[in-house]
């Protein structure tokens, strides 16, 4: 038996170092050739590393959030054969009896998870009886501490009986650590729970006290990952540009009624028009009149420079953040193979699959929350763009055409403009020339 060393690959592109986002496998499990043994973060996408070998894991080489140098060590198996490494060369800090030290910056999160493993083992009636209200601590796959308290989605598992009677002392479920099979609750839980000082007054409690129960859990969140990204491109771009926000009604009532009459026409053979490509269309049309705002400034060596093609972002939320995939060269493309791509871009980045390739190099960005866009937003430039185009939900408001009251679809474009860069005039015109091209919509279609 021999040991093989895998270090953090050279991903391209100039980049000297990752962050760790989680591991795959873990120490004393088997690991299967091409097995994704963890995933990483560029300064751009999600990348897996996989195995090249068929072994045992050994030690693991940093914890989630830790940033890792290409060509540092990532993990250490145990193979058949001599394998590349010697067992003696392994690193102190990497043995299984040593956990790895945490990042300064997870350190808040790594601190209460490293303490429970070096505490001797209790039974879990002890551990019960040991849970202050704040519950016992846990630690989910990326290494964040919840004191026990079930993640948003999560439905503590328990018997209509132990509903009941929790509902009878006022106690929420998911505060309760559980010592039941499969992380079932059990009666004993509740006694256990309610002992240690979680007891509430039951609902309609005596007169003058309180009808609901006290929370006092708490939850360390380690920003890692893109969320840490995400708050250093904002930090940047906040700081950094200087925003004027220009906020323009659109009536989009026609505009809606031809996407309408496409779909009905179109759907079956060529797929459904969302108003996206239909805002992308006008969009594209406005920054030929505008070539200022389909442009990236360089704010260090003073240079501003203008495209002619335009390489459409669209901000895409997924569960663990805001990314903002690329359709290349949306001017080259017609409304459909623009919803085509806006939707394969959108799946990719909400299956974490979006590609470094995908996620770089937009010049200008629209940024939609479709129905629960709100009346009105303030988004932050994509930097080093200079524009941004916010899109607000649709409203049926009342409203005077040629004397007479009619109904009329609305909706609010939020816009924000790098006034370094954009003046105020040109700002509002550039939105006037996307509200003329939405509000007659045959103007889409009109090179």
């Amino acid at each position: 038996m021999g040991h093989h060393v895998i270090k953090m690959p050279d991903i391209g592109e100039g980049i000297a170092e990752v962050e760790l986002i989680t591991w795959k496998v873990e120490v004393g499990g088997p690991v299967a050739e091409d097995q994704v043994v963890a995933e990483v973060m560029t300064d751009k996408a999600m990348v897996e590393i996989p195995s090249p070998v068929s072994g045992t894991v050994v030690s693991l080489g940093g914890t989630p959030g830790q940033m890792m140098a290409v060509g540092s060590e990532l993990i250490r198996l145990e193979v058949d054969g001599a394998g590349n490494a010697s067992a003696a060369s392994a690193p102190a800090a990497a043995t299984p009896a040593e956990p790895v030290a945490a990042p300064k910056a997870a350190a808040p999160a790594a601190a209460p998870a490293a303490a429970a493993e070096s505490a001797p083992a209790a039974t879990p009636a002890k551990a019960a009886a040991a849970s202050a209200p704040a519950c016992a601590a846990k630690q989910d796959a990326r290494g964040a501490v919840t004191n026990g308290v079930l993640n948003a989605g999560e439905a503590p598992l328990a018997s209509p009986a132990v509903r009941r009677r929790a509902w009878d002392l006022g106690i929420e479920l998911r505060y309760v650590p559980a010592t039941g099979p499969g992380g079932r609750i059990l009666q004993a839980d509740l006694d256990a729970y309610a002992a240690a000082g979680g007891k509430a007054q039951p609902v309609g409690g005596s007169a003058g006290g309180s009808s609901y129960a006290r929370r006092t859990g708490e939850q360390q969140v380690p920003i890692i990952g893109l969320r840490r990204k995400i708050a250093q491109k904002m930090q940047q771009s906040w700081t950094t540009i200087p925003h004027i926000t220009y906020v323009e009604e659109i009536d989009v009532t026609e505009v809606e009624a031809l996407r309408a009459k496409l779909n009905e026409r179109w759907a079956k053979e060529r797929g459904k028009l969302t108003l996206l490509p239909l805002l992308a269309r006008a969009v594209v049309l406005a920054a030929r009149d505008f070539p200022q705002m389909n442009a990236r400034f360089d704010d260090q060596a003073n240079i501003v420079t203008r495209y002619e093609g335009v390489q459409l972002g669209i901000a895409t939320q997924s569960e663990v953040g805001l990314s903002v995939p690329v359709v290349a060269h949306a001017e080259s493309l017609d409304l459909w193979q623009t919803a085509t791509a806006i939707a394969r871009l959108a799946n990719a980045v909400r299956v974490g699959k979006a590609t470094r390739e995908e996620l770089s190099g937009s010049t200008i960005t629209i940024s939609s929350l479709g129905a629960v866009g709100g009346v009105v937003s303030t988004p932050i430039i994509n930097h080093p763009e200079v524009a941004i185009v916010g899109v607000n939900r649709i409203i049926e408001r009342p409203m005077f055409r040629e004397g007479q009251v009619v109904a009329r679809k609305l909706m609010n474009l939020s816009s924000s403009f790098d006034h370094r860069i954009v003046d105020g005039m040109d700002a509002a015109e550039f939105v006037q020339a996307i509200r003329t091209r939405l509000e007659t919509p045959a103007l889409l279609f009109v090179e």
